[in-house]
C-alpha cells in the first residue's frame, strides 16, 4: 500500500483504534489531517506526534463533533475521511440528550463537511457490532453477517442506550450518504483488545486489566473479540480497495471470559487469576456466531486471540500497569 502524495483525514485521532489507524496511514506514506478535542492536552497529542512520519506528514486540528462546520477546514483537500470520533458515555441519566442526539449529530456534522467539498472520494465510518447483532431474530445457532441490523425498538425496551446510539448513528449516516452521493463504508468491530498507543485504557481492555490486578471473580459472559490492529488495518483496506463496499463485521472469534482466563493462565502460569464468576454479572445471550468472511475477502488476516491478549498484557507491562 502506498499513500504517497495522498491526503486523508482521521477524526478522533487520539482514540484507541484511531491512533493505530494514524500510525498505519503514516507508515503507508499518507499525509494525515487528524482531529483531537484539545490541542493543549498532552495525553491527546504526544503519542501521535511521536509516530514515525508525524513530523513531516501529520497535521493536528482541534474539532468539536457538536459544532456545525467544525470539520470543514480539516476535510477540505482530503481524498479519504475516516470517521472514528464518537461521543461515548458509558453511564447516562438522560440518554436522549447525553448520548443519542450527540451520536447522530456528531456523525452528521462530519458527513456534512464531506458533502461540502469535492475532494473527498470515500468515507470510512467506525461503527460497531452493536448496530448489527441486537434484534429479536437473534437465536442460538444463528450466523450473523453484514446483512443484519439491530432493532431500535429492541434496544429501547431493554434500555441498551449505547447500542441504540450506534444503530441510530449508522442509520443516519447511510441515509445522508445516499442522499448526498457520498461513497461510504462502515466498519463493525466487536470487543477490541490489543496494545495501546495512547496513555489511557479503554473499556474493553479494562476487563483484561481487572483479571490481572486482583479481581476475585470474572464476569460470566461471552464476547466476540478482535485485535485493534486488525480494526485499524480494515479501515485502510476499505479506503484503498476500489471494490470495497457496504459494511464489514470484524470478529476473530467468540470466547467466554472463562476461556479467556484459560488462555491467560497458559501465557502466565505463575499468576493467580480469578476462578469464580460474579453472580451479578451473568449475561445470558443467544449462542450465535459472526461471519468474518467478507472482512477476510477484503484482506484482513485476523490476529489470533491468544496473540492479541499477550500483546495487550505486554503493553500493560510497558505502562507499568501490571507486574508479571
Amino acid at each position: 500500500m502506498s499513500g504517497a502524495g495522498k491526503v486523508v483525514c482521521v477524526t478522533g485521532a487520539s482514540g484507541y483504534v484511531a491512533s493505530w489507524l494514524v500510525k498505519m496511514l503514516l507508515e503507508c506514506g499518507y499525509t494525515v489531517k487528524a482531529s483531537v478535542r484539545d490541542l493543549n492536552d498532552p495525553d491527546k497529542m504526544e503519542h501521535l506526534i511521536s509516530l514515525d512520519g508525524a513530523k513531516e506528514r501529520l497535521h493536528l486540528f482541534a474539532a468539536d463533533l457538536m459544532k456545525d462546520g467544525s470539520f470543514d477546514e480539516m476535510v477540505d483537500g482530503c481524498e479519504g475521511v475516516f470517521l472514528t470520533a464518537y461521543p461515548l458515555k458509558p453511564v447516562v441519566s438522560d440518554p436522549e440528550a447525553e448520548l443519542l442526539d450527540p451520536a447522530v449529530k456528531g456523525t452528521l456534522n462530519v458527513l456534512q463537511s464531506c458533502a461540502r467539498v469535492s475532494s473527498v472520494k470515500r468515507v470510512v465510518v467506525t461503527s460497531s457490532m452493536a448496530s448489527i447483532a441486537y434484534n429479536r431474530e437473534l437465536k442460538n445457532g444463528v450466523v450473523v453477517d453484514e446483512s443484519w441490523f439491530s432493532e431500535a425498538s429492541y434496544s429501547v425496551e431493554r434500555k441498551l442506550w449505547y447500542i441504540l446510539s450506534r444503530t441510530l448513528a449508522e442509520t443516519a449516516a447511510w441515509n445522508f450518504s445516499k442522499e448526498h452521493g457520498i461513497e461510504m463504508i462502515t466498519i463493525h468491530p466487536s470487543w477490541i483488545v490489543g496494545p495501546h498507543l495512547q496513555p489511557s485504557i479503554n473499556i474493553s481492555v479494562q476487563l483484561i486489566l481487572n483479571l490481572l490486578n486482583g479481581d476475585e471473580s470474572f464476569p460470566y459472559a461471552t464476547f466476540n473479540w478482535v485485535d485493534v490492529r486488525d480494526v485499524a488495518y480494515a479501515h485502510v483496506l476499505a479506503f484503498e480497495n476500489p471494490s470495497a463496499s457496504g459494511r464489514y463485521c470484524l470478529v476473530e472469534r467468540a470466547a467466554h471470559t472463562s476461556q479467556v482466563i484459560k488462555i491467560l493462565q497458559g501465557l502466565y502460569p505463575t499468576h493467580q487469576f480469578p476462578d469464580k464468576f460474579s453472580h451479578d454479572s451473568i449475561l445470558i445471550n443467544p449462542d450465535y456466531s459472526v461471519s468474518n468472511e467478507k472482512a477476510k475477502a477484503l484482506g484482513v488476516e485476523f490476529i489470533p486471540l491468544e496473540e492479541s491478549l499477550k500483546d495487550t498484557i505486554e503493553g500493560f507491562k510497558k505502562k507499568n500497569l501490571v507486574s508479571l
